[in-house]
């Protein structure tokens, strides 16, 4: 018995740097809840808050951060001026040619589009915070209360200084959490931050269903719905498209070495969640302008475009559908390169059976990615539009809408898999120890 608990002691000990990373991971993660609740002076909580919610896309943001921009907290703006400075140096690096260099460079070259990464969260940081806190100083809450106790020159520079270095600690949290955590650190932000107004989501929709306002078969339908659509978004995450790959027969010496075949998995989902991103984002800005600018004569049109591009509308579903399937080939296009790919194939000595080395090879990969970037598409569009249409007829309080939906299964597969890498990394570390012993 005491052998067997000192070998269960031992396994538990070899998990010690796993054990530390998730620990680092919880640590990061209640500093950036615990941040999320410093307030930057001078701002009418509750005028803040009714400004925010039912907003569009601030209340998109708000959902983002964790609800810190109804609380205007430090961390109001989140991580998305870093992940748009991402977003746009990425698209650069595939067009500009001396970025298209650095990312050929290795270490060195990640190191500079990281810096430059950095330097462009700085500036959109700054850049949103100051747009923010100016139109802020011009809001006034439902019942007449300014949102902004004392407007002027101060406030601006308060504002702008604290939620710029909120942005900038959540930027050096999130790689602190790569680098000494399990997963991608930002990503991990951004879901705490999601699943954050869970809990109260749920005890709402629970408060309904006994007040008699959501019946019990709409609850136990919603909840199907749930599970029905987060077991479909992890299957389509996980569905490959796999290309047979035959590496030419090679000869060393006196052995021969036989044809080998091996397999190009491409995703269905290449894109992941930035069609749904970008296409909520440009959606929610007619309602957002109203809201900012007022409501008058003048912008009777603007009111109307944004009564029209409300979820649910018929008019809304075509173009958020036409901008989800439009971001979804753009973005496809600049993460993968047919061609590059094809002259990778062609180095190694590997080639499709029944397709010629080169451009007929890039030509036929392109062609596939482009089958499976349209089903993803679609896919992308089905699991977006059934939770606006639930809210818009059935009047459900559906928390996850399609984006933070999909943000969170990506994230939990991503950090799921993770984890299952460092056990199997240990697991082969102690068949090592155990063969060494034995040849000694």
């Amino acid at each position: 018995m005491a052998q067997a608990k000192g070998n269960a002691l031992g396994k538990f000990g070899k998990l010690t740097e796993l054990r530390q990373r998730i620990f680092f991971v919880i640590g990061a993660l209640l500093v950036f809840r615990l941040g999320s609740f410093i307030p930057v002076p001078g701002v009418n909580p509750d005028a803040m808050t009714n400004l925010v919610n039912g907003n569009g896309l601030m209340d998109m943001f708000n959902m983002f951060s964790g609800g810190a921009l109804a609380r205007f907290s430090v961390f109001a703006l989140g991580v998305v001026p870093y992940i748009s400075a991402s977003i746009v140096i990425q698209m650069m690096g595939s067009v500009i040619p001396s970025l298209q260099a650095l990312r050929k460079e290795g270490e060195s070259g990640k190191r500079r589009m990281t810096m430059y990464t950095r330097i462009g969260t700085v500036g959109l940081a700054l850049f949103q915070s100051f747009g923010i806190a100016v139109a802020l100083q011009k809001q006034v809450a439902t019942g007449g209360a300014p949102v902004v106790y004392t407007p002027g020159f101060g406030f601006v520079l308060a504002s702008v200084v604290g939620l710029t270095a909120g942005t900038m600690f959540l930027m050096w949290l999130g790689e602190q959490m790569t680098e000494r955590g399990i997963g991608n650190g930002i990503s991990l932000l951004i879901f705490a931050g999601i699943v954050a107004g869970l809990p109260g989501a749920v005890v709402h929709t629970l408060g309904m269903s006994s007040n008699g306002e959501l019946s019990v078969l709409m609850l136990l339908i919603v909840f199907a719905v749930v599970l029905g659509v987060t077991a479909f978004c992890v299957f389509m995450e996980r569905a490959q498209r796999r290309i047979t790959v035959n590496y030419a027969r090679r000869s060393g010496g006196q052995r021969a070495y036989q044809n080998q075949s091996s397999n190009l998995p491409l995703k269905i989902n290449m894109s992941g969640v930035i069609p749904p991103i970008f296409a909520s984002s440009l959606l929610m800005f007619p309602a957002t302008a109203v809201s900012w600018f007022g409501a008058g004569h003048q912008a009777r049109w603007l009111q109307d475009l944004s009564q029209a591009l409300n979820p649910g509308e018929p008019l809304w579903a075509i173009v958020y559908s036409v901008l989800v399937i439009g971001f979804a080939f753009f973005y496809t296009a600049i993460v993968f390169n047919a061609e590059e790919t094809a002259d990778n194939l062609k180095r190694s000595g590997a080639l499709i059976p029944g397709i010629r080395p080169g451009r007929a090879t890039a030509g036929y990969i392109d062609g596939v990615m482009t089958r499976l970037t349209g089903v993803g598409a679609l896919y992308l569009v089905l699991v977006c539009l059934v939770p606006s249409f639930m809210q818009k007829f059935w009047h459900v309080p559906f928390y996850f809408g399609g984006t933070s939906l999909l943000i969170v299964v990506v994230v939990v597969m991503d950090f799921t898999a993770q984890v299952q890498a460092h056990l199997v990394s240990h697991q082969y570390e102690s068949l090592l120890k155990k063969a060494n012993l034995r040849r000694n």
